[in-house]
């Protein structure tokens, strides 16, 4: 279907034809143009003022990120100087426990139990926050154990907290000696190597001579057990205890509580196993109970 236009006039004749398809799109073309043109200055300025408003607050965000940036790291920096420091005053004690321990005739290297690893300036691992905390209760822990050395070293009584003597029991009775004897559990001949001190569940059990933890847990046959270190190459184990009151590397003195009387273990009755070893051989510590 075609349309044809017709214009005459006194010396100009004027004729066009167009489909029905061309008209459609004039048409059409006419109907957006209207729609353009009809549309306020004032909806087109506020389009521009929101997009104005949007870069501002994108600039104001920019700005606080990198405020925020800027104080992290800053913080960050004095957590890693506060560690630093830390690892420095720890290294100045070790080395005051080695010296300490080696006047009192004992191997340190137990002590080394309240020393921590380098503290590394990453968080991959741990936030520096709680590397601190950690070190900062290590630090204390040591603190007291140099405290501990060097009183018995300044003390007058020096060379008795240093002797190994006395029971490891502030009460109880001897109840089977060093030496073979006839196991409980089987009824066969054993070699018992240390004293068995019994009696009541719950009391103490001391320290015979000042030195430095090696074990404070759990042990096959022993149930909870001390062993302690001390001066010319002794050890001195304490087992079947209901509880433990020391911690490895800790520095204990002469008479001092570090367990509680138990049954644990390889046990038949409230008692503690006493043994006394020098440079690495079981001794009977009978002689040692009489001094």
């Amino acid at each position: 279907m075609k349309l044809t236009i017709n214009l005459t006039g006194k010396t100009l004749r004027y004729q066009r034809t167009f489909s029905v398809r061309t008209l459609v799109s004039l048409t059409v073309l006419s109907s957006l143009f209207m729609l353009v043109s009809s549309r306020s200055t004032e909806s087109v300025n506020e389009d521009l003022a929101r997009i104005a408003l949007a870069q501002q607050a994108h600039t104001a965000d920019q700005e606080e990120l990198e405020a925020l940036k800027l104080s992290t790291e800053a913080q960050l920096q004095v957590l890693i100087e506060q560690l630093a420091r830390l690892n420095s005053k720890m290294s100045q004690l070790d080395g005051r426990g080695q010296q300490i321990a080696e006047q009192l005739g004992m191997k340190a290297q137990d002590l080394d139990a309240f020393t921590l690893p380098a503290t590394s300036t990453t968080l991959d691992n741990e936030p520096l926050l709680k590397q601190l905390h950690v070190m900062e209760a290590s630090l204390e822990n040591k603190s007291r154990q140099i405290a501990m050395l060097e009183s018995l070293v300044s003390g007058h009584h020096i060379q008795q907290q240093s002797q190994l003597s006395g029971r490891p029991v502030e009460a109880g009775w001897l109840s089977s000696y060093y030496g073979m004897r006839t196991d409980p559990f089987n009824g066969k001949p054993a070699m018992h190597k240390g004293l068995d001190f019994a009696g009541a569940e719950g009391d103490n059990v001391v320290a015979t001579a000042a030195g430095i933890v090696t074990w404070a847990a759990e042990r096959y046959g022993y149930g909870n057990l001390v062993e302690i270190e001390h001066k010319d190459g002794y050890i001195t184990r304490y087992g079947h205890n209901q509880s433990i009151e020391v911690a490895v590397g800790e520095v204990v003195t002469k008479g001092q509580a570090i367990a509680i009387m138990g049954n644990t273990g390889r046990s038949t009755g409230a008692h503690v196993h006493y043994e006394v070893i020098r440079h690495g051989q079981p001794v009977d510590p009978l002689p040692f109970t009489r001094n």
